[in-house]
């Protein structure tokens, strides 16, 4: 008689996260199924992910716009990839063309990657792309996204200009290690409330994507909707296979 598989680290972290994600939701008062979990993938071989995907998991994110470009072709068309972090302007039509299951882009943060996706969406056919606008809450210079003065600004141009984009809420990245803080949470959700407002949407129709491998617990009880955990699930980073966005 075959001895039973063993499952992966990758799979066995997967299912902790989900559980800690359920906690962390039931703690807040939130339900568990509205919060995203997007396996964040960079770095790591098709082989894992696949691991993954072979458990159900469905939601992969990748920050390098040539490793993703790779990637993609060889897993399940039902994956429901994510770009996330800042992407090159001249690398926004080579993306959509290579991922067709590109759900969405996280984050959009500034005018001109708005144009470039909205024309590639265009000039390619597909369905209205999902954006998150990415906001700099920690004030580090080394992060991209908008300044958080400046977020509704760039929400209503992705709203007016860009007819293939589909607002769909705000992000952030936070600190220089990755991590964020309670101040990185709050501003991104003032960001939120400011927004809403002015555009006259409700709050729970604008997402929050806020909280990674290191603080995402956190970010889900102060109401992110949209948590991105990389290394938890796959473990550490191989940086030496890094490419350029």
């Amino acid at each position: 008689m075959a001895a039973p598989a063993v499952e992966s680290f990758a799979v066995a972290a997967l299912r902790s996260v989900m559980v800690r994600v359920r906690q962390a939701a039931e703690r807040s008062g939130a339900r568990a199924e509205n919060v995203r979990v997007v396996a964040v993938s960079k770095t790591k071989p098709v082989s894992l992910i696949r691991d993954v995907y072979d458990a159900g998991h469905r939601r992969f994110g990748e920050n390098y716009a040539q490793e993703f470009v790779e990637k993609a072709p060889q897993l399940p068309e039902d994956i429901e990839w994510h770009f996330v972090g800042h992407l090159q302007s001249n690398k926004a039509k080579m993306l959509l063309s290579a991922v067709p299951n590109l759900a969405m882009v996280e984050g959009v943060d500034n005018e001109k990657i708005a144009n470039h996706l909205d024309r590639a969406v265009s000039s390619l056919g597909r369905n209205p792309l999902k954006v998150l606008v990415q906001v700099n809450t920690s004030g580090e210079v080394s992060k991209s996204g908008v300044e958080p003065a400046n977020c509704l600004e760039l929400v209503k141009y992705v709203k007016s200009r860009c007819p293939n984009l589909e607002f769909s809420g705000l992000m952030t990245i936070g600190m220089p290690d990755y991590t964020s803080t309670p101040a990185n949470f709050k501003a991104l959700s003032n960001c939120r409330t400011e927004v809403c407002k002015a555009i006259g949407i409700k709050e729970e129709h604008c997402e929050l994507s806020m909280g990674m491998s290191g603080d995402f617990e956190q970010a889900i009880e102060m109401g992110s909707t949209n948590v991105r955990i990389g290394s938890t699930i796959f473990g550490p980073r191989d940086y030496s296979k890094k490419r350029a966005n």
